[in-house]
């Protein structure tokens, strides 16, 4: 791994620490038409018979530190809004969340069934050095859930990087495991979101930490790349 991504994953863990304990619905982070605290799920806020594109994420789909018109989910509803794609981008990210926490609240999550899921969970894991098999289990479990409430829902799961801190063989069983539960369990498997902005000072805040508004357009452009055929062939 690039060392470069060993900085800003190191500050990240360090930045989520204190976001540790946040894994509940109610505590969710602004993002484009993020959760709120609400009995409702968030694909329940309108029904304007727009496709929901539903994003279960960490403080990256948050957009953490970020207006929300500049966090990736809005700018993805622009993208989906330019190409003349009836889509409604709805972002659920929760800053500090592990795989766990994902499962925790994704029943809640996929109240209203949406018509595709985006899972970008396991990074906070990998940060902490927890358990491969045990976070391998909570990804299976997610797309399980997923697929059991929206049934004809197209899933699809980010790759996601551990720190090389842990050494080789847990960063490499780590990177593994996600293109291994995406073909197991039938998503679609998303290339690593920060590339090119993972570790480069100009795409992030202050912090060291969040892509700013620049790297949060990269990060859009890194997911649009896979989501618009995805889009345009459902």
């Amino acid at each position: 791994m690039d060392v470069r991504l060993l900085t800003v994953w190191l500050a990240v863990a360090a930045g989520c620490a204190s976001e540790s304990g946040k894994d509940t619905a109610g505590d969710a982070a602004l993002g484009s038409d993020s959760i709120r605290a609400r009995p409702s799920s968030p694909t329940a806020t309108t029904h304007d018979g727009r496709p929901v594109a539903l994003l279960v994420g960490t403080s990256l789909t948050a957009g953490m530190g970020l207006d929300p018109d500049d966090a990736y989910p809005a700018l993805l509803q622009r993208k989906a809004d330019s190409a003349g794609l009836a889509i409604r981008i709805v972002g659920a990210g929760l800053s500090g969340e592990t795989s766990a926490g994902a499962l925790r609240r994704v029943d809640w999550l996929l109240a209203e069934p949406p018509q595709f899921v985006l899972i970008e969970t396991g990074a906070n894991d990998g940060l902490r050095g927890l358990n491969v098999d045990s976070t391998r289990a909570n990804l299976r479990a997610i797309l399980r859930r997923v697929k059991a409430a929206a049934p004809g829902a197209i899933v699809l799961l980010a790759q996601m990087e551990s720190p090389p801190n842990f050494g080789a063989a847990y960063t490499s069983r780590f990177r593994e495991m996600f293109p291994t539960v995406a073909r197991e369990e039938g998503a679609v498997l998303v290339p690593f979101l920060l590339d090119g902005v993972a570790g480069v000072p100009s795409m992030n805040q202050s912090d060291g930490i969040h892509p700013n508004e620049e790297g949060s357009r990269l990060v859009a452009e890194n997911l649009w790349r896979t989501l618009e055929p995805v889009f345009r062939r459902n």
